[in-house]
């Protein structure tokens, strides 16, 4: 892999703002990638001009520049996780970046990156931290995974390559951090509608690979309020709303997507020891919808699951606990496609 092949897949939608920087940071990179795929979701401002002047600037200033530049438009818009799945599709290097629009690369990341799959063979999917910035690009003094509230546990089963574990548990992959091995997408794909691609992407490389943290934030993430994925601190007033919030949908959701999850790993025929892991959160998460809607009647399926170490161990141990205990039951649930950005958020919640 020293000499890999590295493609960018750039995801943009109405991202005229902020695309210029981005863009500029992903061609400054050294090694450069071979090409930049933007899969544009029907924007309707001027984004895709902007990444072609950026472009030709860059051509013009360095002649031997090799990313040549492919922009296919999506019209109408298949949404973030379709137009992600089909630009990774459409990328040709043996290694993949996927990039958010609003972002701006750091000196250094394809390369850093790089050498992490040259080192090991086995990895499929490689992940950073990423500064924090607002809409200006002024730090916010936080980083992602700061902001995530992962813990020295998880930080450091990422960073050792045993990331199944720790995303049994919750997802702490953030796409635009993201590079994979073009070879993932053998087994990654069809990606389910009711995933995020991101977090569907790392389940699959740990389950039939190896995902690991590369720990240095290598990307400046803005927070501008239009995200359409974003991070910020949980602050004790979310938690609290949190757990207002009606639990029936939630559940449901998060049964069905293990269930796909345990699914495709056996269609892939991973390793017993991790199957036999995916069917157990599988089965977690089926027992959590079916928790009863009165909340007194719960107190023996919950206790016994944090007693038998479940929810330590497929969810986020008290915390979940006392969310299914105390979350109102809401409407009977209609299992539909997740909505991309409440179930990304639902997950490292």
């Amino acid at each position: 892999m020293a000499d890999a092949r590295i493609s960018v897949a750039l995801g943009t939608h109405n991202g005229a703002a902020h695309v210029a920087r981005q863009v500029r940071s992903i061609l400054n990179q050294r090694p450069a990638p071979i090409e930049l795929v933007v899969g544009d979701d029907d924007s309707s401002d001027d984004t895709l001009a902007i990444i072609e002047r950026v472009h030709a600037e860059a051509l013009a200033a360095d002649p031997e520049l090799p990313t040549r530049l492919t922009i296919i438009r999506r019209r109408p818009a298949l949404g973030i996780t379709a137009n992600f799945a089909a630009t990774l599709a459409a990328c040709e290097g043996d290694l993949i970046a996927l990039s958010d629009q609003d972002d701006e690369w750091m000196p250094g990341k394809l390369a850093t990156l790089a050498a992490a799959f040259a080192a090991d063979p086995e990895l499929l999917l490689a992940h950073t931290d990423a500064r924090l910035v607002d809409a200006d690009g002024a730090p916010l003094g936080i980083t992602l995974l700061e902001a995530l509230e992962a813990t020295e546990a998880e930080r450091a089963g990422l960073a050792a390559g045993e990331a199944l574990p720790v995303l049994l548990r919750r997802n702490l992959v953030t796409g635009a951090t993201v590079m994979l091995r073009r070879s993932l997408l053998e087994s990654a794909a069809p990606i389910p509608g009711e995933w995020v691609h991101d977090e569907w992407l790392a389940a699959i490389a740990a389950a039939v690979g190896r995902v690991r943290l590369v720990p240095e934030p290598l990307i400046d993430y803005r927070q501008h309020g239009a995200n359409q994925i974003g991070a910020r601190r949980p602050t004790l007033a979310h938690k609290l709303a949190r757990l207002r919030e009606p639990q029936s949908e939630r559940a449901a959701r998060l049964a069905r997507r293990t269930a796909l999850l345990a699914e495709r790993a056996r269609a892939l025929a991973v390793a017993p020891a991790v199957q036999q892991q995916l069917d157990a959160k599988a089965a977690h998460e089926a027992r959590r919808a079916r928790l009863p809607r009165v909340r007194i009647a719960r107190v023996p399926a919950v206790i016994g699951g944090a007693l038998s170490g479940r929810y330590g161990r497929y969810s986020r141990g008290a915390m979940d606990v006392l969310r299914d205990l105390v979350t109102p039951a809401g409407p009977l649930p209609v299992m539909t496609l997740a909505d991309p950005t409440d179930a990304h958020g639902g997950e490292r919640a």
